[in-house]
């Protein structure tokens, strides 16, 4: 009889995992919350906090599955909905439509045996059905629950996150501030400087901005091409610093705050338009906010706007609230997870895509989900790989971020450095030969 995994979502991620244990003679089954597949990038669904102007931040090469090339005819940066479209041709190429189970929620997950390594799991649904699984994959993804930022005094206008925006007519006759130095704080900025009377973008610190293209390609294949030379980090630093100049400008020309950090200690942010908008004077900057007064916005430079509209593109809390966070192995502010997958003591518990990645996102989740389910096969066959792996996963963790010092900041709670990331995927799927 077949062992029975529980994927928890019908996302990138989940199908993903779904591919892969199904492929390696696991019984899987994918628990969706929504009507349809998709996750993140079906535009319209509540559980989806893409705009309707969103695009990729990686390029194509970048962001497609390494097995499941998108189609020719995509741009560089495909719209959403060619991602979604994309995605619903891996599930039908995949045969996996058949194993999701839609508008299924999941209310909690429990282990039938505490700190048992091949405990099985309760599942308790939305409707109070309960189901036993050999094996869980959370694959329900980390950006959804909003992180608010907290200011004192009381703003009088209105606020929302972004991950509540989807259109930009909402803007129209108001005077915005938009805070959050990221790509969605970036996008929103330049899409509120075409229809707001006024636009202002406050960030705590400065950004390298770098444009979506250098040289005509995009910007993401040329920093792949340094990485493929295997060139220290100091000589990528070096370059990507001097092409910023060349294409972007020295602050002080751009009006863009200094960045207070060297190239690649925060997440790279992508957008061509923010620094055209800013020296037209479509977009105004501001530093951190201190607080508020009515429909008055204070910030750290004594300065003080009246504004009737501020979106939030703060990021995202990592949550769980279907599982208990003893479960996940729980330490500051995020779980302990060997390689972002691998529970150092359950061999029955994986997440797919809990990971903030340089690059997209798609490819890495196809080697977590492949070494994860031949990890689960191992167990399963009782093979002496999988001795070795649980010993391997309950040891220190590696370093993901390729000796890159990342600012101490929630939004790198799960950075890791792609390519030396995947090279350490693939290095451990290899433990475990067909």
């Amino acid at each position: 009889m077949k062992q029975t995994v529980a994927v928890i979502g019908a996302g990138s991620s989940g199908l993903a995992a779904a591919r892969h244990f199904r492929d390696h003679g696991f019984e899987t089954h994918v628990f969706e919350r929504e009507n349809d597949l998709g996750g993140n990038w079906n535009y319209g669904t509540p559980c989806s906090h893409v705009y309707r102007s969103t695009h990729t931040i990686s390029s194509k090469p970048g962001t497609e599955f390494p097995d499941f090339s998108m189609p020719c005819d995509y741009p560089d940066y495909p719209h959403h909905t060619q991602i979604l479209a994309y995605l619903c041709a891996y599930a039908k190429h995949f045969k996996l439509l058949e194993h999701i189970h839609f508008s299924t929620g999941i209310a909690q997950l429990e282990p039938v045996h505490e700190n048992d390594a091949r405990t099985q799991w309760h599942v308790t649904f939305d409707n109070g059905d309960k189901k036993r699984f050999d094996l869980i994959v959370i694959a329900n993804g980390h950006n959804w629950a909003p992180k608010w930022p907290e200011y004192p005094g009381k703003f009088s206008g209105q606020m929302l996150h972004s991950a509540e925006y989807r259109r930009p007519d909402i803007f129209t006759d108001h005077r915005v501030l938009v805070v959050g130095g990221g790509n969605s704080g970036c996008d929103i900025a330049v899409e509120a400087a075409q229809f707001a009377d006024c636009t202002w973008y406050s960030t705590r610190r400065g950004y390298w901005y770098m444009p979506k293209y250098l040289l005509g390609r995009p910007t993401d294949q040329a920093g792949e091409q340094l990485l493929a030379l295997g060139l220290p980090l100091w000589f990528r630093r070096l370059a990507a610093t001097a092409m910023h100049r060349l294409l972007v400008g020295r602050p002080e020309k751009t009006r863009l705050p200094r960045p207070d950090h060297r190239f690649f200690e925060t997440h790279p942010v992508i957008n061509t338009l923010l620094p055209y908008y800013i020296g037209q004077g479509d977009i105004l900057l501001k530093p951190d906010i201190t607080w508020f007064d009515g429909n008055k916005v204070h910030f750290t430079d004594q300065s003080a706007i009246e504004v009737d509209l501020i979106v939030f593109a703060t990021g995202y809390l990592i949550r769980f609230p279907f599982i208990d966070e003893r479960h996940l192995n729980w330490h500051d502010g995020r779980p302990q997870l060997y390689l972002h997958i691998f529970h150092p003591v359950y061999d029955s518990l994986f997440a797919a895509g809990l990971i903030q990645p340089d690059s997209g996102q798609f490819g890495l989740v196809h080697w977590q989900m492949l070494v994860a389910a031949r990890f689960a096969a191992a167990v399963r066959d009782g093979r002496d790989s999988a001795d070795t792996f649980r010993r391997q996963k309950a040891g220190p963790h590696p370093d993901l971020s390729n000796g890159i010092r990342y600012q101490a900041s929630t939004r790198h709670h799960l950075e890791v450095e792609h390519w030396h990331y995947r090279r350490l995927l693939q290095n451990c799927v290899r433990q475990f030969p067909d």
